[in-house]
């Protein structure tokens, strides 16, 4: 449709027919291109997985405990319980085909967050209770 100098454009409206709508582009990808990105995590070792995905579980538990820029804003200690739980089963898991050089920071990262969150809670849990304790053992 073209635009006259007399009216202005044509309004976009979410659901038209415009092609240049957010989210579309992905919705159209190719056939080679999904086989492409297929191709692309096929030929990620699984420890660069295991380890990418544990690390995302730790910016985002640290997040919640308040360990951001606005602590105010960004505490949630139920999110992050359960954060913290989800890398811990992940880590106790994962660790036997993890190399020690891989486990090491991740459980030293777990157990920092685990810290951070019994300091940020106003009422602690019992030693023992906390988040992810269950798979790593108490946590002081």
């Amino acid at each position: 449709m073209a635009a006259s100098n007399d009216f202005p454009g044509p309004i976009d409206v979410p659901g038209s027919d415009d092609p240049e709508l957010p989210g579309e582009a992905e919705a159209t990808d190719s056939p080679d291109e999904v086989a492409d990105a297929l191709r692309d995590i096929a030929e990620v070792p699984a420890v660069e997985i295991i380890t990418t995905a544990a690390v995302h579980l730790m910016s985002a538990a640290a997040v919640k405990c308040g360990l951001a820029d606005d602590p105010g804003e960004q505490l949630d200690l139920d999110e992050a319980r359960k954060l913290i739980t989800a890398l811990a089963g992940l880590l106790t898991a994962a660790a036997p085909d993890l190399s020690d050089a891989h486990a090491r920071p991740l459980r030293d990262g777990l157990r920092t967050l685990q810290l951070a969150f019994r300091e940020a809670s106003p009422i602690p849990d019992a030693i023992g209770l906390g988040p992810g304790e269950k798979w790593t053992g108490p946590v002081t």
